[in-house]
């Protein structure tokens, strides 16, 4: 297919100099899929970058209805843009390359957990470490400007007492091109694949790597911790979209929104969890979206 033969001209043409900050989500589902939900999180990179720039790797979302939905953010100004992916151009001259092929010809088994999920994990480092930037997930919700953050990812959970991190995420991953920390992260991929157990290509896949690394020399990265992108942790979520009923929930969620102000530069808001929860309106969610809304359509249930 030419589409994805043009990848490499049209993402270069498109992430120019003047680009604030780099920003790439992927979309493996159709397009009509790419709701509400998801145009809050473009909505939120804007409010945070208005002249930072945004590639959506996708064949579904690289289409006519994929322009329409997109629209909204054009016709305001701002850069966003979706690109069907060339993966073997992606991949080229990094161990993904083999692994591709062994899928392609039936020579490794995919697994049982879909495999676009699986690729949208390998992308995300493949992209990263081609271009450099910020990979986000869908579902984040961008709080604050991330123009200062180089070569960062954000654990997801802490050993209590010594505070040391037990598992990372790749919901956000921010690094440099070049970085060896995603070559490496490649190159565990296309070794250990396995395409049966959920997250063991992707959150696992990064704390390994990174547990394997850190401290050597030659692998510059910082890990922060879980209040800069998952203060909120996916049991909790549900109580960002309700407003709060009692004293006590309505103090926590007042010590939490404190909290995210001062320290996070996102949330997570773990759809997988929480697609199926209403914004309420009044809810923490109600006023996180109106504040880093750009489009600002209502999106609470009435």
């Amino acid at each position: 297919r030419d589409v994805s033969g043009k990848f490499q001209q049209r993402a270069t043409e498109f992430l120019r100099d003047d680009c604030e900050v780099n920003f790439m989500m992927t979309w493996i589902s159709p397009a009509v899929m790419f709701g509400k939900r998801e145009v809050l999180s473009v909505e939120s990179v804007f409010k945070s970058h208005p002249q930072g720039c945004l590639i959506i790797l996708s064949s579904t979302m690289d289409s006519p209805l994929g322009f329409r939905i997109l629209k909204p953010f054009l016709d305001r100004g701002y850069r966003v843009i979706a690109i069907t992916p060339d993966l073997p151009f992606l991949l080229k001259d990094t161990a993904g390359e083999s692994w591709l092929e062994e899928i392609q010809t039936g020579k490794r088994d995919p697994g049982t957990i879909s495999l676009a999920q699986n690729l949208s994990n390998l992308m995300r480092l493949a992209y990263l470490f081609k271009f450099g930037g910020v990979y986000l997930d869908t579902d984040m919700i961008v709080l604050k400007s991330f123009k200062h953050l180089r070569n960062v990812i954000g654990a997801q959970t802490l050993e209590p007492v010594s505070r040391n991190w037990t598992r990372l995420n790749n919901a956000v991953l921010v690094f440099d091109k070049n970085h060896p920390l995603l070559l490496k992260c490649i190159q565990e991929f296309a070794l250990t694949f396995n395409g049966n157990v959920w997250g063991h290509n992707g959150p696992y896949l990064v704390s390994r790597v990174a547990r394997s690394v850190e401290g050597t020399e030659g692998y510059n990265f910082t890990i922060v911790t879980p209040s800069a992108f998952y203060s909120v942790n996916w049991v909790e979520i549900e109580k960002l979209f309700k407003v709060p009923r009692t004293e006590k929930d309505l103090k926590r969620v007042q010590v939490k929104v404190l909290e995210m102000q001062r320290r996070s530069y996102g949330l997570h808001l773990w759809n997988k969890f929480s697609s199926k929860f209403e914004i309420e309106e009044g809810s923490t969610m109600d006023k996180i979206v109106s504040d880093h809304c750009v489009i600002c359509e209502k999106v609470t249930a009435s």
